[in-house]
């Protein structure tokens, strides 16, 4: 194997494991830390539209995405959908905190979407469902 070519693939793994274990820890926190309660609540002080809905949608897309982006299952997929979902993030809640995460604004969701970005269009490398599926279709 070309050795820059397993780099690359090594450093996507790094950056998609920790992207996922940064989405699987703000979902755990939706449904187990706060409850889906206190999140439907909470969307509701924000201003989310359909708050308990916005929620649980938010709560399962972090929590399974968190968990497919670590195993490198349908990453470029799983990653428009976090995409989304920090967009939603930086204009419900973030937006009118200007850009520094210490008061609340929008930096870490646009550092995230910029960490998803990379992964969904890197090669998944090895250590990736994705990768073995793909070797397999092509033979």
């Amino acid at each position: 194997m070309n050795p820059l070519k397993h780099a690359q693939g090594l450093s996507t793994t790094v950056a998609r494991v920790i992207l996922g274990i940064i989405f699987l820890a703000h979902g755990c926190q939706k449904f187990f830390v706060n409850g889906m309660d206190a999140t439907a609540s909470g969307f509701d002080a924000m201003g989310a539209p359909l708050p308990t809905l916005s929620a649980w949608v938010a709560a399962i897309l972090e929590f399974g995405g968190g968990i497919l982006l670590i195993v490198g299952i349908a990453v470029p997929l799983v990653s428009l959908l976090l995409i989304l979902d920090m967009i939603g993030a930086i204009f419900i809640t973030h937006i009118d905190n200007g850009f520094w995460s210490s008061d609340g604004g929008y930096e870490l969701p646009l550092a995230l979407i910029a960490g998803l970005i990379a992964v969904a269009i890197a090669d998944q490398g090895l250590a990736s469902v994705d990768s073995h599926v793909l070797k397999r279709l092509k033979k």
